[in-house]
């Protein structure tokens, strides 16, 4: 007989140039939750294009949402233009103000940042973006998932895997994470070890560093901002 579970309410905020993996690749796990309903959050129901455009289309206003479980929280180039949008901050504000986890994707991280959940917190996010951090008050851990209290966040893009396995390890216990696992036989073999700018060859990293140089600047100029708005010291 199957365990019987209090429903879950989980959300994933979906805007305009997401990275649809930092969503997609969390919610195959977390959708997966027994008795859970997910919901992708955004300001309308208007479908929005994500980072490679790929339509994807909320199911719930800001507003409509529900007490939420869980909130992800995925990154992507759009993520810049999420920084000072205190709409969407104030509603990860106030989810995480209620002690329920966030689940940070990627450069979701650098949004929970503006929104003053990093300060004072061990954190991940993608490698290249993983030095600007500190400038939200966060201390950067090298790691694909960093838990601190009610704040899990997952280093890059696939990452989310793991950490919405984390999160599901949490909300229902290692058995139905494990589950869960099993039945997407997420079992990673890549073919190669470039994963990490540690791992990977010095020309493969130098392509990878020339890639995201122009995002990657526009990032700490708004990181800064965001330190000097927070009063906190980097230099």
């Amino acid at each position: 007989m199957s365990p019987s579970f209090d429903p879950l309410q989980i959300g994933a905020i979906v805007y305009p140039e997401a990275d649809q993996a930092d969503l997609t690749g969390p919610f195959e796990v977390l959708a997966n939750l027994p008795s859970s309903t997910f919901h992708l959050i955004w300001k309308d129901l208007t479908p929005v294009l994500d980072m490679k455009r790929l339509v994807l289309t909320p199911t719930a206003t800001l507003e409509q949402a529900p007490s939420l479980d869980l909130l992800v929280v995925p990154g992507g180039r759009g993520q810049e233009a999420l920084m000072d949008d205190e709409t969407v901050l104030g509603f990860i504000r106030a989810h995480a103000e209620r002690g329920k986890p966030v689940l940070s994707v990627c450069t979701g991280a650098l949004v929970c940042g503006a929104a003053g959940l990093l300060r004072g917190r061990k954190a991940t996010t993608h490698w290249a973006s993983h030095h600007l951090l500190r400038y939200f008050g966060a201390t950067p851990v090298n790691a694909r998932v960093v838990v601190d209290g009610n704040l899990i966040t997952a280093a890059g893009v696939t990452a989310g895997i793991d950490g919405a396995l984390r999160a599901a390890a949490l909300l229902r216990g290692d058995k139905v994470a494990q589950t869960i696992q099993l039945c997407l036989e997420y079992a990673p073999e890549p073919l190669f070890a470039a994963a990490t700018p540690q791992t990977a060859p010095k020309e493969v990293v130098e392509t990878a560093r020339a890639i995201y140089r122009p995002i990657v600047e526009s990032r700490l100029t708004t990181a800064k901002r965001f330190a000097s708005r927070f009063g906190i010291d980097v230099e």
